[in-house]
Parts: structure tokens; sequence; C-alpha cells
């Protein structure tokens, strides 16, 4: 009888976490499991170390594959998933011993297709850090629109790894290669055909935030890349709207904004010149938008002085704000 979930673990030289990781998906009430650790061409020792917890549970199935990044190594595992629904957890993370228990239980009852749980934030010092999405009180049901509506307003938690889902729902899309916000990417997508989401009151996924993480890295090395990919992200779903879900364009323009001001925000100065075209495209961005910002309901005010200021005088704005940051 196969699997009714399949977990999928993508691996990258994570040697010293995963044993906390793979122990809590082991520990699962839900026992008709199995887990699948993608081992993304380690080079640290965590490719053998793969073997020898496989040997240690029958329910954990091990892929070696070249480097290629999460995406590369979440699609290798969706494709090799025997079970009827798929779970996603990173390999430096952990989750609570009935998450899939509980989620399962939902995706029956509801004779649904998705649904997800709380995660918390752990800092690398075991501190718990300011949660990014906050659980509804009770349990709380999205449809496509809703959910949509509630990502672009930055209240929606768009990872896959707090998510039970249908395996049918990959059969088209998957995740894109390259690209470093791999989930809200792949979940606009695939929203008209999850048709509801259930999200429960809850916390059973641990965020584990540890300082030598490539996915969760600030090195200003990786700036332009990361923040360049959540502005096409929101570019992106921009188009969406205006063909799927044109009552939420207002919600869409607030999105767009908000990352190039974050952007703006967190890039170095040293970036802020004539010769960097996509600095001078998100400025010219936001001075195209400036009316449609100030009219905006969901911008803050707060966030429209900042946009107003980015679009005047960014450079000087940057540097008065890494002054009082203490950085540049």
């Amino acid at each position: 009888m196969p699997p009714l979930i399949s977990v999928i673990v993508p691996v990258y030289n994570t040697k010293a976490y995963l044993p906390r990781c793979v122990d809590s998906l082991c520990a699962q009430t839900c026992r008709d499991l199995e887990i699948l650790l993608i081992d993304d061409g380690s080079t640290d020792g965590t490719d053998k170390f793969c073997d020898e917890l496989a040997g240690k549970d029958d329910r954990i199935r091990v892929i070696h594959k070249e480097n290629g990044g999460p995406s590369s190594a979440r699609n290798l595992g969706i494709r090799n998933a025997s079970g009827k629904y798929l779970g996603f957890v990173d390999s430096d993370d952990y989750i609570e011993a009935d998450m899939y228990e509980k989620l399962l239980q939902v995706i029956t009852e509801k004779k649904a297709k998705c649904a997800q749980i709380g995660r918390n934030e752990i800092g690398a010092d075991g501190a718990m850090l300011k949660n990014i999405c906050e659980p509804p009180e009770s349990l709380t049901a999205y449809g496509g629109k809703a959910f949509l509506r509630e990502l672009l307003l930055h209240r929606g938690d768009c990872s896959f790894c707090t998510k039970l889902l249908a395996k049918e729902l990959f059969e088209k899309e998957q995740f894109p290669v390259g690209v470093l916000n791999e989930d809200f990417h792949l979940l606009v997508k695939i929203l008209p055909q999850i048709g509801t989401i259930y999200s429960l009151p809850e916390y059973g996924y641990h965020v584990f935030y540890r300082p030598d993480s490539n996915t969760r890295d600030t090195d200003r090395n990786r700036f332009s890349r990361v923040y360049m990919d959540n502005i096409d992200n929101a570019d992106m779903v921009l188009a969406l709207v205006r063909k799927e879900y044109p009552s939420l364009e207002k919600e869409a323009v607030r999105f767009g904004l908000f990352q190039r001001m974050d952007y703006l925000l967190h890039i170095p100065i040293a970036q802020m010149s004539k010769g960097n075209s996509f600095y001078r495209n998100v400025v010219s961005n936001i001075r195209k938008n400036w009316g449609r910002m100030i009219v905006n309901p969901y911008l803050s005010p707060k966030n429209k002085c900042y946009l107003t200021l980015f679009a005047v005088a960014p450079k000087g704005v940057r540097m008065v704000h890494a002054r009082l940051k203490g950085r540049c």
C-alpha cells in the first residue's frame, strides 16, 4: 500500500541540523508517510549521512543528485513521490509530531486540496524571533482570491513548508529553478487549482535561522538577486491579477510598490548608480506610479512618506536611512 503522505526534504551541507529535522519527521503521529531526502550534491559528508539515516527507518528514501538548488531538488522529489499528498520541510527546520496528522484531518474532513499551519521563527541563539505570519484565531477557510489578497497585503504565508497539498496540484506546474522566492512564484500560479486553503489556528512548523544558511543569507553579494526576484514576482502577480482577479489591482499595485520600497531601504549605497539599470527602473517605476501610490488605501502613511522621498532623492534618503540604522 503506497504512503498517504510524501515529505520532501532538499538537503545540502546540513549534516549538523539534519538529525533534528529527520527525527521530527520520523516521530509523526501520522505513520503512513515516506520521507524523501533529496541530497543536492552535498560536499561535507551530508550525502553519506543521509544514507545512514535511511538505514535506520525504512520510510526514508534518499536520492542523490548534482547541485541545482532547492527548487530542482523539490521538483525531483515530486517526480519520485509515491504519496497522495505532499509536504515540504527544509533540512535545518523541524516540525511538531502531530503536524501532518492535523493537516490531513482537515483536508479529509473538508475534502480540500490544501491545509496550512502556523510557523514560528527561531534564531541561531535559540531565541524566538518576531513571527512573519500570524495564524488565525480559529480554523479559517480562504478561497483563492481571498488568499491571494492576504499575500498581497503581506499577511499571508506563501511557504510550502507549512502546507500539506494534493500531489495532483503539481502535474502542470513546478518550482521555478534559480528563483529565490520560489514558493510565492509557484503558489500564486496554482491558487485557482487549489480552490480553498484551510488555515489552522496554531504553530506546527519551526523555522531555524542558522548563521551559515544559504537560503536565508543576508550577504550583500546576494542582495541584488534576492530583491530583484521579489520585484520580478511583484510584476508577475500584477499581470496575473489584471487577468484573473481585476478587483485586486489596488492590492497588487501596493504589493509592487512595497517591494520596491524594501529594495531601496536595503540596497547597498554603492549600487545606487546610473550604471545600475535595475535600480534606475525601480526609481522610475515609483515616480511613474506616485499618483496611484498617494491614493492607495493599503499603503500606510509611513510607506507613502518613504516612497515619496525615494521618488525625489533616492540616494540621499538611503544614506540618511543607513546612518540611522548604523550600516551602509
